[in-house]
Parts: structure tokens; sequence; C-alpha cells
């Protein structure tokens, strides 16, 4: 029987353990690597090619989120799950968004975990009970809404206010893309004419509000 291949990414080591040793006991599912962040996701997935992705959204250097729209762009035989505390129709709403097939509470039972990873594998969707069925159907029917001034975002700018929020400099960020110091200097700048916020505090707080980056970690 052909194994469904499984990438875990998710910056708490325990928590991967945990998913770890829940899949293991799964006869026919392998997991074949594990990643801390969404960079390091791409990079395991673009060497092993998994069938299925299971991803938190809060993640450093590259959040869940906008990794799940890259992995659409470059891996498309790779399909996505959300791990995520949120049961929010604005969080599920986003996901889909951003192409993921599942969306799974951290608080679910674990066999609606096993469930998410088999219809994922089947390329079917699967979202979690403790998302109500009110609100997934009101996010659905949401298909043409007026874009707030964070989804006007490139997926670039996106990147770059997230790794502001993460207290890298200029220049750190154009290290970490491969970009140009006036580019990355242009892209703060886009960000902050968008967002209408002019300092990096205030760039900072905006991410968290968004998502994107947490106190937490």
């Amino acid at each position: 029987m052909k194994k469904i291949r499984v990438l875990l990414a998710d910056d708490h080591k325990l928590f991967r353990a945990g998913v770890r040793s829940l899949l293991q006991s799964l006869g026919d599912v392998e997991v074949v690597a594990e990643a801390a962040d969404g960079r390091e996701a791409l990079r395991l997935i673009a060497a092993h090619r998994p069938d299925v992705v299971l991803m938190d959204i809060m993640m450093p250097n590259l959040n869940g989120l906008d990794a799940a729209l890259r992995i659409g762009r470059e891996a498309p035989g790779t399909r996505v799950v959300i791990l995520s505390m949120n049961a929010d129709g604005e969080s599920v709403l986003n996901t889909l968004r951003a192409g993921a097939v599942g969306y799974i509470v951290k608080t679910a039972d674990p066999v609606e975990l096993e469930l998410a990873i088999r219809a994922a594998a089947r390329g079917e969707r699967f979202l979690s009970s403790a998302v109500s069925e009110y609100v997934v159907a009101g996010c659905l029917r949401r298909t043409n809404p007026d874009l707030t001034p964070f989804q006007r975002l490139t997926l670039r700018q996106r990147e770059v206010l997230q790794l502001i929020a993460e207290g890298f400099t200029t220049k750190e960020i154009a290290a970490r893309l491969g970009i140009g110091v006036k580019t990355a200097e242009a892209y703060r700048a886009e960000l902050m004419n968008t967002l209408d916020v002019h300092d990096i505090a205030g760039l900072t707080r905006y991410a968290i509000r968004e998502g994107l980056s947490s106190l937490q970690d």
C-alpha cells in the first residue's frame, strides 16, 4: 500500500513530537520531514515532495498562510492542512484563500487530524468540527469581499511586513529575501503608504493584529 507522505511544520518541538507520535500509529502515513518555520518548510517540500503538509499559521520568518500560497505555486501536488488555535471565521476564510484544503483546530479530537490527512491526500477539503457550520457558510458566501488594506498587500509585501515585525533590519530583510537594500526600503515605504502606518512600531503592531507575528515566541 502506498503511504501518505506528510511534512510537519510548526515552531514548537513538543507539538511536532506529539503529532509525529500520533501519525506513526497510522500504518499508511509516513512523516518524511519536520520544519520549524515557513521557509524551512518550503525547502523541505522541494526536497521531499510530500503529499500533505500539516502547518501551523503562526510561525517565524514566514507564516503558514503565506507559505501555503507559495506551496500552491511551487509544489501544486502538495496539499496543505492548516493547524491553528483559532476557530474564527476570518481565519478559516484566509486559509481557504491561501489555497489550503484543510483547517484543524489544535484542540480537535485526534481522529479529525487523521480524517483531514486522508481527505487532503484524496484532494478533498476537510474543516474541523469546531468551526461552526454557519461561520463556514458565511465565509464561503463571501466570494467578492471588499478587500481590506491588508488583503491588498502582495505576498512579498506581507513577507517584508512579517520580518519587520520580527525585528529584522532593512539590510537583514534584504539578505533573507535575496533582494537589494534599496528594494527592501521601497517595500517598507509601500507598506507604510498602503497601510497608512508611518513608523516601524506601528507596522509591528499591525502585523501582530493581523496574525503575521506574535509576541509570544
